[in-house]
């Protein structure tokens, strides 16, 4: 709410008063939501590590949002040594619970061997199951892909 001034005045010193409150007391989502302002620097010093801190903690919880900020993490290196197999560990996460930017990204590691076995016919799936949700750059992709056929 303080985030994004639902109904009390905007005030991100405020939201992460409350998310740390309830992130300490292992609440997934204000887990999530303090690493995205870490990340950002949002009314906090921007920190990778902070930002990848607390999105393992939400993870680990199950929530998606969380996973596929850790993948990226993983994916980039921020915050946390680079490694395309753990990257793949949470895009899978994440992609499992149907989130389609896991599941695009998923698509581009199962298509270009990064972390997992280098496969056509996995990356073809994920990025059909991305599409089928909306996501724009999925289904360009798959556009392309056609034409080349």
């Amino acid at each position: 709410m303080y985030r994004d001034g639902k109904g009390v005045p905007q005030s991100s010193e405020v939201a992460v008063k409350w998310f740390r409150k309830a992130a300490e007391q292992e609440n997934a989502k204000a887990q999530y939501n303090l690493g995205v302002m870490y990340y950002e620097g949002e009314s906090v010093p921007q920190s990778d590590e902070e930002a990848v801190k607390w999105y393992r903690k939400s993870a680990e919880q199950g929530l998606a949002d969380a996973q596929y900020n850790l993948g990226f993490m993983y994916h980039k290196g921020k915050g946390v040594p680079q490694s395309d197999g753990e990257a793949v560990k949470w895009y899978t996460k994440s992609a499992e619970q149907e989130n389609a930017k896991a599941q695009f990204n998923l698509a581009y590691m199962y298509g270009n061997g990064h972390g997992v076995p280098q496969s056509d016919e996995d990356a073809i799936t994920w990025l059909k199951k991305s599409a089928e949700q909306g996501n724009q750059r999925a289904q360009a992709k798959l556009g392309e892909m056609s034409q080349k056929v």
